[in-house]
């Protein structure tokens, strides 16, 4: 099986972070990063390993960061239909 299908077999989610920070050269500037990887909710020790590796080893100062996450294997969802349509 695969690693990634495993890990969300175990509640890892796909997880965003959108992460502003300013730019080292144009300290004015902000700047957008997107982090995407499968952690766990609602610790985000993946996340929380990234973002301290960035304040110790990149120069851009952290200004925000925006995390969203979502299960993609659930159960099946069921609508009916509305109508019934024929076509010819």
């Amino acid at each position: 099986m695969d690693r990634s299908f495993v890990a969300q077999l175990n509640d890892y989610r796909i997880t965003t972070a959108e992460i502003l920070y300013w730019m080292p050269d144009h300290t004015h500037v902000l700047q957008t990063f997107l982090w995407q990887h499968l952690d766990l909710a609602p610790r985000f020790p993946a996340l929380t390993k990234f973002l301290d590796f960035w304040e110790r080893n990149l120069d851009g100062k952290l200004h925000k960061v925006r995390v969203a996450n979502a299960a993609l294997i659930k159960p099946a969802e069921f609508k009916f239909a509305s109508g019934l349509y024929e076509l010819h």
